[in-house]
């Protein structure tokens, strides 16, 4: 039996087909979050439907049921939106929405940690029951890995590592706080302070990276700012949960050992007690909220 995921992000929402953990389709659709909530959820409903009459032609029969993911604060039992500010979603329905137009079974999550499930399953957190999964992109998230699980916490919003205080009394965050680890070691902020400091815009976070290698002098401190700052996060979670294992996701993975070196070396430095735990790039890349996904709706059926 197939199933189809969705993974509902600010720039944009990615869709599978899965049968049997094995991955039939994907697509990509641009989000375009701005045209409102109403917009965006009819736009999600599109994507859905397309997704089910593709499954169809792949396997000759309705897709058994359907997994959509969300970024920002969830409810994960309600199946709600409680805030998914990039998405302009407060309290908003997805899982009954999105089951009551396919009439079918629809597993709900976090982005996040449905990524976090797919490491530990299909990518770079096998063989690891506890491990942490920390996507590093526009935003900067964790899914907290115990016993193959991810932790949600009592009110379902663990994770939220983006806004541990890193620089107190830094730069404003948009959770309301200053100096959160989101300030200065996302992709955004790191493209943002370069813009700030060299006058320049629209050098990505990969172009920053590229022009610190070349000697860039701004360059070179953001970049060290945010792998500073990043180590100094991960530190207070190595401390606090002692994993033995930490996966890298998100865009700024993508930069490889320019990136992933200089992290473990601060880690080292700044763990002079105890082992510095693995850290290792994401292995399925930008399809694991995807994969997670299809993931949370096969268990929904295997638990009928």
């Amino acid at each position: 039996m197939s199933v189809i995921a969705l993974d509902v992000g600010g720039t944009h929402i990615k869709g599978a087909i899965v049968e049997n953990g094995r991955l039939l389709d994907s697509e990509r659709w641009h989000t375009r979050s701005e045209r409102g909530s109403d917009a965006l959820v009819e736009t999600v409903l599109g994507c859905a439907d397309e997704l089910v009459a593709r499954a169809v032609r792949y396997g000759g029969r309705p897709a058994a049921a359907a997994g959509i993911v969300v970024p920002g604060l969830v409810d994960e039992r309600a199946g709600t939106a409680v805030l998914a500010a990039n998405l302009g979603w407060r309290g908003t329905p997805v899982q009954r929405w999105v089951a009551e137009h396919l009439d079918l079974p629809v597993a709900f999550g976090h982005d996040v940690r449905a990524g976090g499930i797919a490491e530990g399953r299909l990518g770079a957190g096998r063989g690891c029951p506890n491990f942490a999964f920390v996507p590093v992109g526009t935003g900067i998230a964790a899914a907290l890995m115990i016993d193959g699980r991810p932790f949600g916490g009592d009110h379902g919003f663990a994770g939220e590592f983006g806004h541990l205080v890193v620089r107190p009394g830094g730069d404003p965050c948009a959770c309301g706080n200053r100096g959160c680890l989101e300030t200065l070691a996302s992709a955004s902020a790191i493209t943002r302070r370069y813009a700030e400091a060299s006058g320049e815009t629209g050098v990505s976070a990969k172009g920053v990276q590229q022009r610190a290698d070349a000697g860039d002098h701004q360059a070179v401190r953001i970049w060290t700012d945010a792998v500073d700052a990043l180590a100094d996060g991960l530190v207070a979670l190595t401390v606090m949960l002692d994993f033995e294992r930490i996966v890298i996701g998100g865009g700024l993975a993508g930069a490889g050992e320019p990136f992933l070196r200089p992290l473990r070396t601060a880690l080292a430095e700044r763990l002079t007690f105890r082992g510095v735990p693995q850290v290792v790039p994401a292995g399925l890349g930008h399809r694991a909220g995807s994969l997670g996904a299809a993931l949370l709706a096969q268990d929904l059926l295997d638990c009928r």
